[in-house]
């Protein structure tokens, strides 16, 4: 999550920092995918008076490959704007927001959106959409769930958009996770047996808000020639999805008003599988990493190769996982999920194989259809329409990379290797039970966000 060139490897810039990327076939319009790019994390609700909104001063895209090299083909730019009604007020609002017009909201933001083709051909899709209030409470915003309906816009070409405050979606135990590995349920189960109960994870994002924006578009808007795939060994089927947030090259801070920013856009982060930026690239790169394209990342292949928590989880826990301790090649499994897709002929009946560019993209499958019967363990659990195949909002992908990395598939393309019973085991222990607000069974599917009245200590 860091950002690039402010104070390196431990500074953070929420504004721009692209927290949690989705890609997957729309469950109730299976001729279009959704993308979803979050940004601005861990938002307690209770953010007045000055509550959360989208940088005027970042670029945020969602870009799409469709031929494999790493390079974005397809690319949807969002710029967003800020209006104050009356400058005097302090108030974000000044009685109840019951409509995106109502003169009760005293900053309010809009947006445009732009289609980009690698060609440099730019469509501007639609301007000065409204976004949504922050979710404030039951007196200032009374009926959110409408304000929200209300955000979202259909555009031509069969594109709908949402851009604003939802339910942070990603649950994940980031206490147990950063605590030398200390995951509550698998640490009591093999490290201290006495404790016959596991102990239940804790999700750090319980009751949080994030900023999402959603992007609803059919299949033949990204896919290569159009056309759309049916095939799911079409090897034209799979699309890489990455997000990125750009800033201006200059900056000049001036005391008596706005700052004035100048120069070409400069990329200061990016996001494509989970948890690549934050547990695989090491600290010393992370700002370079941010700053590259994905056609770039075989820079940083060896870090997937030789993934430094694979090595700790036997430090970690110590007679656990013997045959990873042992193992010593580079991780074939881990460059395939990550960096190439899976190649024909790993998972009967699935490939999402790009090609043999090496770079960090949620790889989604278009030809494969949306799960009647979902498992929040996706491909692993035999559901193809799951991670590492796109990502699902509910996908429980902390504990799928876990296993991963613990070696649970590495089989797969190793047949000597044989994977260590806890491999199959280990988990920060957390499901979307463990969500406060669910859900949405349609788009933006992330659910309403908490509101800071309800939440105030969050």
């Amino acid at each position: 999550m860091s950002s690039h060139r402010e104070a390196p490897e431990i500074s953070k810039d929420p504004v721009a920092d692209s927290t949690d990327v989705y890609a997957f076939v729309s469950p109730d319009a299976c001729d279009t995918v959704t993308l979803i790019a979050n940004y601005i994390p861990l938002q307690g609700p209770a953010g007045g008076p000055n509550f959360y909104e989208f940088g005027e001063d970042v670029l945020y895209a969602i870009h799409i490959d469709n031929d494999g090299d790493g390079r974005a083909d397809v690319s949807y730019e969002l710029r967003f704007r800020v209006e104050v009604r009356n400058p005097d007020s302090f108030l974000y609002n000044t009685g109840p927001i019951t409509s995106l017009d109502s003169p009760n909201w005293n900053r309010r933001q809009s947006y445009s959106i732009t289609r980009v083709e690698a060609s440099g051909r730019r469509s501007e899709l639609a301007k000065d959409l409204a976004c949504p209030p922050c979710n404030i409470g039951p007196l200032s915003t009374p009926d959110y769930t409408s304000l929200a309906n209300a955000a979202v816009h259909q555009l031509d070409g069969g594109r709908t958009v949402f851009a604003g405050q939802r339910a942070e979606g990603f649950y994940v135990d980031l206490g147990s996770i950063f605590d030398l590995g200390t995951l509550r349920p698998f640490q009591q189960l093999h490290v201290m047996p006495a404790f016959t109960n596991p102990a239940p994870g804790v999700n750090t994002t319980k009751a949080l808000n994030v900023h999402s924006i959603a992007l609803q578009v059919p299949i033949t808007d990204l896919v290569k020639d159009h056309r759309r795939p049916t095939d799911v060994m079409d090897p034209h089927a799979t699309i890489g999805v990455w997000t990125t947030a750009s800033r201006h090259q200059a900056r000049i801070i001036n005391p008596e008003g706005k700052d004035i920013e100048s120069g070409p856009f400069v990329q200061v982060s990016r996001l494509g599988n989970p948890l690549f930026n934050e547990v695989i690239v090491p600290m010393g790169k992370k700002d370079l990493w941010n700053a590259q394209p994905p056609s770039d990342d075989k820079n940083f292949a060896q870090y997937v190769a030789q993934p430094e928590l694979a090595k700790l989880l036997p430090v970690l826990y110590p007679g656990v996982f013997p045959n990873l301790a042992a193992y010593t090649k580079d991780r074939a499994d881990l460059l395939a999920i990550l960096l190439t897709g899976i190649p024909t002929g790993v998972v009967p009946g699935f490939q999402n194989f790009t090609g043999t560019t090496e770079a960090d993209m949620l790889r989604l499958n278009v030809a494969v259809p949306p799960s009647t019967s979902p498992n929040i363990l996706g491909l692993v659990a035999g559901d193809a329409a799951g991670f590492p195949n796109g990502r699902r909002v509910f996908d429980d992908v902390v504990t799928i990379e876990l296993r991963a990395i613990a070696g649970l598939v590495l089989n797969l393309v190793d047949p000597s290797f044989t994977p260590d019973g806890a491999a199959s085991a280990i988990t920060d222990g957390l499901t979307p039970a463990d969500l406060k607000n669910p859900y949405l069974n349609a788009f933006p599917y992330l659910g309403v966000p908490y509101d800071g009245y309800s939440n105030p200590s969050s």
